[in-house]
């Protein structure tokens, strides 16, 4: 894949965030062709409505949110805001944007169904460990604006009915 302006610039850092290098271990050491193998039996083919997203794709963005503790929308707004992660993903906004929070779910209750999920989990964690890794949870603060009541520090000191 032909790397972009931005893959160029990103590169040119003088340093990778935690996040990039916990990315990149993960990387390196989840046995991505036998997992997809290991769904691949129930996932679907594609013969009616839109076609499927890419197995290891999907699966890619099924693990962020259990490492990182999003939601799907969340996660869905990290890959859009984060390098890290739609490097993790592979994803070229060129080529193909972020899956959204709904296929995401419905990939997690794929997963459930069989509890494949756990399985795949299990063997992280064994995986993590037998090359020397501890995993702790980590956050990415999701800061989302609300609208608020008006004050009631006014004439009346009340509430304004409109809002």
């Amino acid at each position: 894949m032909q790397q972009s302006f931005s893959d160029m610039e990103y590169d040119n850092r003088k340093r990778k965030t935690k996040r990039e290098a916990f990315l990149d271990v993960m990387e390196q050491i989840i046995p991505w062709e036998r997992w997809v193998a290991l769904i691949e039996p129930s996932y679907p083919k594609g013969h009616r409505g839109r076609p499927p997203k890419g197995i290891e794709k999907m699966l890619r963005m099924y693990l962020l949110p259990l490492w990182f503790h999003l939601s799907d929308e969340a996660v869905e707004d990290a890959v859009y805001d984060s390098y890290a992660m739609r490097k993790f993903m592979g994803l070229n906004f060129l080529d193909e944007q972020v899956p959204d929070a709904t296929t995401l779910l419905k990939f997690r209750h794929l997963l459930e169904k069989d509890q494949i999920g756990q399985q795949m989990l299990d063997a992280i964690n064994q995986l993590l460990e037998e090359n020397g890794y501890l995993m702790r949870g980590g956050t990415i603060v999701d800061a989302t604006l609300l609208s608020a009541p008006s004050s009631t520090k006014n004439r009346t000191g009340k509430r304004d009915p409109s809002v």
